[in-house]
């Protein structure tokens, strides 16, 4: 659609040189493949931004050019400045930019853009004045909360929607959470962000696209006991520092990363989790990490087994889950830290001529611009969910995207019974956030254990 509107625009005489800012792999990976698959598409000319020939794709007459949000401040001339103060901020050398000419931006994966306070976010804001033209393409607009449509509303209009700054924005329709650190929508807020936002957004949900049905299932882990006394040891401090109101947001994100990783069978030793005796213990660069059980890797072998080689994705959250699941299954193939674009681009090919039966992925590096649904899998678990729904989502859609031709995609979730994994699963299914989602779904656990 995107690329049938740019089409329109250039061809009429409206747009002249446009700008497109992606994730690295999508500069490489989607736009140029898209433009060369389409024959509506093949006379457009485009040229990536990055790599040691960046300049002289500049310099080529193109109409259209992709770069990754990391090398605007080489695009834009950007000088770093030290203020008074003592923060560091970039200025655009103006002129540069005037001559190259850009007329039209287009930010695939807008929600890159949400944190106004970023550096990226500050650098394109000094020349979004420049283009006639501003859009944005994003799945995930506001998985974590309202508080994420600021910036991006910020690069479509100015501020004309949500004001200038994000000050306002958050003082016009927010207060702060009891916790301290985080911001609940005032009453009927909800509806008059949405309301601000309309003349910016058209969006096209699943049910004007051919998808398969999604299909949620859990599969509950029950844990040995001697799992369940470590892990209620860590969960019950952390209750009560909460109670106590002790907690702050970076106690809570190290105590619920300990409760998480027990949940799922690994704890990183330098998280000052005592594992007790007679637990093996390995290394994962400079951490070492020990087994606390396997219960979740019999349950995902248990379902490797009933699938019968049907391919299956598999997303993990943790460095150490990787390797856990490696011991039990072998060098599985996977997508994550480490590994570079030429090899994810080879397991991508893989998958899709159906070659593996098994494919593990991190969500940060397999969130966007991936296309895993050539390959008839309809089959997705989650070994360690991510707090982050962004995330969660676009994982998911890696495979249940529009292109699949299976009937159905099914995603399972493997929770460690009465834990926290159950905390995390609510929280993304109602689309809580932050910190209130952990503190609420842990005490509806426990409240639930003590039933």
């Amino acid at each position: 659609m995107t690329l049938g509107a740019l089409k329109l625009l250039i061809g009429g005489g409206h747009a002249s040189k446009v700008l497109i800012v992606a994730p690295r792999r999508v500069c490489y990976e989607v736009w140029p493949k898209e433009i060369e698959k389409w024959k509506d598409f093949n006379h457009l000319t485009i040229e990536v931004l990055h790599g040691p020939d960046k300049d002289e794709a500049l310099a080529r007459d193109a109409d259209i050019y992709v770069i990754n949000p990391e090398g605007l401040d080489w695009l834009l001339g950007c000088t770093k400045v030290t203020t008074a103060s003592g923060k560091r901020s970039s200025s655009v050398n103006q002129k540069r930019w005037k001559d190259l000419g850009f007329d039209t931006l287009v930010v695939d994966e807008l929600s890159k853009f949400k944190h106004s306070q970023t550096q990226r976010f500050k650098t394109l804001k000094q020349v979004l004045g420049s283009f006639r033209r501003r859009w944005g393409l994003t799945g995930s607009p506001a998985a974590n909360g309202l508080m994420d449509l600021f910036g991006q509303a910020y690069v479509l209009d100015m501020g004309n929607a949500l004001g200038q700054y994000v000050t306002h924005y958050r003082t016009k329709y927010f207060v702060p959470a009891w916790d301290g650190f985080s911001w609940t929508p005032k009453e009927g807020a909800e509806e008059r962000i949405y309301e601000a936002m309309a003349p910016l957004v058209m969006r096209i949900g699943s049910e004007h696209l051919d998808l398969p049905t999604l299909v949620d299932q859990t599969i509950e882990v029950a844990l040995p006991a001697s799992a369940v006394r470590m892990y209620e040891e860590l969960e019950e401090h952390l209750i009560t520092q909460m109670d106590d109101g002790f907690i702050t947001a970076a106690n809570a994100a190290v105590a619920s990363s300990k409760c998480r990783q027990v949940a799922s069978g690994a704890v990183y030793l330098d998280e000052g989790v005592d594992v007790g005796k007679n637990k093996k213990v390995h290394r994962i660069g400079k951490r070492t990490w020990a087994d606390i059980h396997d219960a979740k890797l019999d349950a995902l072998e248990e379902l490797v087994d009933g699938l019968q080689g049907k391919p299956l994705l598999v997303g993990y959250d943790f460095q150490h889950d990787l390797a856990h699941i490696q011991q039990r299954f072998g060098d599985v193939p996977y997508i994550g830290g480490g590994v570079t674009d030429k090899r994810a681009n080879e397991l991508v090919d893989q998958w899709n001529d159906g070659q593996l039966p098994l494919l593990l992925g991190h969500p940060a590096s397999m969130g966007h611009g991936l296309n895993l649904q050539s390959g008839a899998c309809s089959h997705v678990a989650w070994f360690s969910l991510t707090w982050d729904f962004e995330l969660y989502d676009q994982f998911i859609k890696r495979v249940h995207r529009q292109g699949n031709k299976t009937d159905r995609v099914f995603v399972y979730h493997l929770t460690a019974a009465g834990t926290i994994d159950e905390a995390v699963y609510w929280a993304l299914k109602s689309k809580k956030k932050g910190q209130n989602a952990l503190f609420e779904g842990l005490k509806l656990i426990k409240n639930k254990r003590r039933r």
